[in-house]
């Protein structure tokens, strides 16, 4: 399938700055890699499970080779009977062992549901901290191929709503190795839903495993008339949203939030209460949305700061269509962004 691989030709460069100007340019696909194979070299407890990981493709190239190195015991495929083998990655997680299994799409979560929010969120809490759920779930969404309503949904307002899980959004091939050697060493299960959209992208990143912690947020870009806070893919619409704006002489602070369980509520509120204003842009919709969650809460802690009413850019709220025309008014992007961010200002 055309969304599998990333095309030499549609590479692109981002300097993000999160590297500090150390470490080797590599992709965002290798970035991933990497750190699964460094993490099954340093603990023999982690495996791989997972839809079609073993494929010439291996789950969108994340884990080329690992099967070859380290065997079928390690990293084997599974069929498609997401409700049992979430729960044989609950068991094993329970049983001391650290599963990372991985879904090509969240559409597939639904069928996962039972094990992941009634067992794996809740057995820490209810076992009194006797047992632990040390489980990484891996999906990706996104356009492509027309993809369309049962295989591109963005689901993260969905499990966000749900205590004892926590999701990392990482955007740049810097962040998504620091979180996901955090997301490795966790005890709580924890969900990486990724986005097609920023496999292209190229950056500086360190060899040696590291860990960026979780809610921790970031400031891409600095400013002063209104903070944007940019979630996975929406994060590069935002930059280059902010781009065109500062043209026009209007300066927007851009924040990465790298996670949303937990999220950074401190930068976020420090951010509006100097701009006073707040545009957010989700991969998702906003009827009970990440954006909507965000703009609430801020609403609580700035609301005096505020000089306009927070806006979303969100998914409109009808299914995922298939057609490339379609898509094109279904997803938001950087012009979308612009022209709130000029409502808002004026």
């Amino acid at each position: 399938m055309p969304w599998t691989t990333v095309k030499e030709e549609d590479k692109r460069v981002y300097e993000y700055g999160d590297s500090q100007g150390k470490g080797r340019k590599i992709g965002y696909i290798e970035s991933i890699n990497e750190t699964l194979r460094q993490a099954m070299l340093r603990d023999k407890r982690v495996f791989l499970m997972g839809q079609g990981i073993n494929d010439a493709v291996g789950m969108f190239g994340m884990t080329n080779g690992l099967m070859e190195e380290f065997g079928e015991d390690r990293a084997f495929d599974t069929p498609i009977a997401e409700t049992g083998l979430a729960g044989i990655a609950v068991g094993a997680a329970m049983s001391g062992r650290h599963p990372i299994y991985f879904h090509n799409r969240p559409d597939f979560l639904m069928l996962a549901m039972d094990q992941l929010v009634n067992h794996a969120s809740k057995y820490a809490y209810m076992s009194a901290g006797q047992y632990s759920v040390p489980l990484l779930i891996c999906a990706v969404t996104g356009k492509g191929w027309g993809s369309a309503a049962q295989h591109s949904q963005a689901l993260q307002g969905l499990f966000m709503h749900i205590p004892g899980l926590k999701i990392m959004m990482p955007t740049t091939p810097y962040d998504v190795k620091g979180l996901l050697g955090s997301a490795i060493e966790e005890q709580n299960p924890v969900m990486f839903l990724d986005h097609r959209r920023i496999h292209n992208q190229e950056g500086a990143v360190l060899e040696e495993l590291y860990k960026i912690p979780f809610g921790k947020g970031v400031i891409r870009k600095s400013g002063k008339d209104v903070t944007i806070v940019g979630i996975s893919s929406m994060l590069i619409e935002a930059l280059d949203a902010a781009s065109q704006l500062e043209k026009e002489g209007i300066s927007a602070e851009v924040i990465d939030l790298r996670t949303i369980k937990p999220w950074d509520i401190d930068l976020v509120t420090k951010s509006v209460c100097k701009t006073g204003r707040l545009l957010v842009a989700d991969t998702g919709w906003g009827c009970c949305g990440v954006a909507s969650e965000i703009a609430v809460v801020i609403y609580e802690n700035c609301f005096k700061s505020l000089k306009a009413t927070v806006e979303r850019v969100v998914l409109p709220d009808v299914p995922t269509p298939a057609a490339y025309n379609l898509e094109n008014v279904f997803y938001q992007n950087s012009e979308d962004i612009y022209k709130r961010v000029k409502k808002i200002i004026n």
